[in-house]
């Protein structure tokens, strides 16, 4: 075996998209059962921009009405949800070095190439301010909104997956493989 064949292994097949969804359903269960909190992101977006308030404005992040209450308790990082994005970041990085997924690349035919990062970098923005407006994002809103039987829920996934089908025909050209 080559070195170069050592390094560039085909990596594994996705998991089938049942199986998938039947763990996160038990991983959103079992947080529920120990946490009492379903799952979510952006909340830990929010704490870390108010950890970094107190660090470059003190007395205005303080006195912020939305941010001084995430410094009320200490400090804002110490929160359930901080632990639960690190293991998420931790979790993806360890599952696409074995699956042999990690790799750089910039795609797509529209937006792809040089300006790939921008654009994702832009998608993000708005998704987070999205996620702050809608008061949960994807995972927060609608999976713990939904299997909460939460409206907001609902009404939120049918909007996310409207647009994402919506965008999906603007933006896609050409078949692309996995």
């Amino acid at each position: 075996m080559s070195m170069n064949e050592k390094y560039h292994r085909e990596p594994a097949p996705f998991w089938h998209p049942l199986t998938a969804g039947l763990l996160l359903g038990l991983v959103l269960l079992a947080t529920f059962a120990i946490t009492g909190h379903g799952l979510g992101a952006t909340g830990f977006t929010t704490r870390l921009t108010a950890w970094i308030g107190m660090e470059i404005a003190p007395i205005a992040t303080s006195a912020n009405e939305y941010l001084g209450v995430m410094i009320e308790d200490g400090h804002p990082l110490s929160s359930w949800i901080t632990w639960q994005v690190a293991g998420v970041a931790i979790g993806a990085l360890l599952s696409a070095w074995f699956a042999g997924r990690i790799r750089l690349q910039m795609d797509g035919k529209i937006l792809g190439g040089s300006q790939r990062p921008l654009t994702a970098l832009a998608g993000g923005v708005l998704a987070g301010f999205g996620a702050r407006i809608a008061a949960g994002c994807t995972s927060g809103m609608g999976l713990s909104g939904s299997a909460t039987l939460s409206i907001a829920g609902f009404v939120f996934l049918v909007a996310f997956f409207g647009a994402g089908l919506l965008a999906s025909r603007l933006f896609k050209t050409g078949k692309t493989s996995c």
